[in-house]
């Protein structure tokens, strides 16, 4: 069995955590408050810094960026984590696994692959695609070992309220209430289940064809959000839900008071278009596949 470092605690890396525990491995989570699930080494720590995250990493395997710094903290909080993350794994010799997302590409035509170019303009975005192309120069180099995992917008058990089909989704469809949404109803869009998410990146850290280039989460077909609320109302036998979309310049203003509203303009774009994730390139490459929709459902309801 391996040992695997993780850093962050928060609905990926705890997943990822309770699996690779689950398959006998020696697991560390890392965090600034010391938490993490049962059975695991959990380590407070500040991951900004170099020399700690070095000494915390060496020996291991392989080395998971599972940290999600606030959106309106990017600019300011991920430089110094990032490079952290490189001295760690240049230092001692881990894979460095990161977890990514699809800001980067910024809107496209058509399913998203992973050899779409970095192309979003939006500065919070870009810090994203030069965290990935610092990391991977660095690989190139034989410096160090890397792959970033790629993953749309997250659902299931452990999903933070941050989830657009976390509690503010779930709460009113079993109550039989209105569901109300900030993005339109009926736009085909990837969901991308936790713990597939965790099973991709231990895949990454341990395949070595992974490694020195992005892969996309299996992720299943797109629906919109009332497919996805029909489905779930039927395994709860259940009436579909109602649904009330706040108008867009209600949110605008709400985004002068509220930070993270206020940045919800730059990821529009993804819920008003049709929003399609490609992940063919992993799934024929290792062999798996996503989670089937009503399987994952049924667990993201059972919580």
């Amino acid at each position: 069995m391996g040992k695997h470092v993780i850093v962050g605690s928060g609905q990926v890396g705890t997943h990822l955590a309770t699996q690779l525990r689950d398959q006998g491995h020696d697991v560390t989570v890392v965090t600034r408050s010391g938490s993490g699930p049962e059975g695991v080494r959990k380590v407070a720590a500040d991951v900004a810094d170099a020399a700690r995250l070095t000494e915390l990493a060496g020996g291991a395997d392989a080395l998971y960026n599972c940290v999600n710094p606030k959106y309106h903290r990017w600019l300011t909080d991920w430089p110094p984590m990032a490079a952290s993350f490189t001295t760690a794994a240049e230092a001692g010799g881990a894979v460095l696994v990161m977890l990514g997302n699809l800001y980067a590409y910024g809107p496209v035509a058509g399913p998203m692959t992973e050899d779409l170019p970095l192309a979003s303009a939006n500065p919070k975005f870009r810090v994203r695609a030069k965290m990935w192309q610092d990391a991977l120069a660095l690989h190139e180099a034989g410096r160090i070992r890397v792959t970033e995992v790629r993953g749309s917008d997250f659902f299931g058990p452990g999903a933070t309220d941050q989830s657009y089909l976390g509690d503010r989704f779930l709460g009113p469809l079993r109550a039989g209430k209105t569901i109300q949404l900030i993005w339109p109803a009926d736009v085909p869009h990837s969901w991308t289940y936790l713990p597939d998410v965790a099973a991709a990146l231990a895949t990454a850290a341990t395949d070595e064809r992974a490694w020195g280039r992005p892969w996309h989460v299996p992720t299943n077909d797109p629906l919109s959000f009332r497919q996805m609320g029909a489905r779930m109302a039927a395994i709860l036998d259940r009436p579909e839900p109602r649904y009330s979309v706040l108008p867009w310049p209600v949110m605008r203003a709400a985004g002068l008071f509220v930070p993270l509203l206020g940045e919800l303009r730059h990821v529009r774009y993804q819920f008003t278009d049709p929003f399609v994730v490609d992940s063919s390139a992993f799934q024929t490459t290792f062999g798996v596949t996503p989670t089937p929709m009503d399987e994952a459902l049924k667990a993201t309801l059972a919580r």
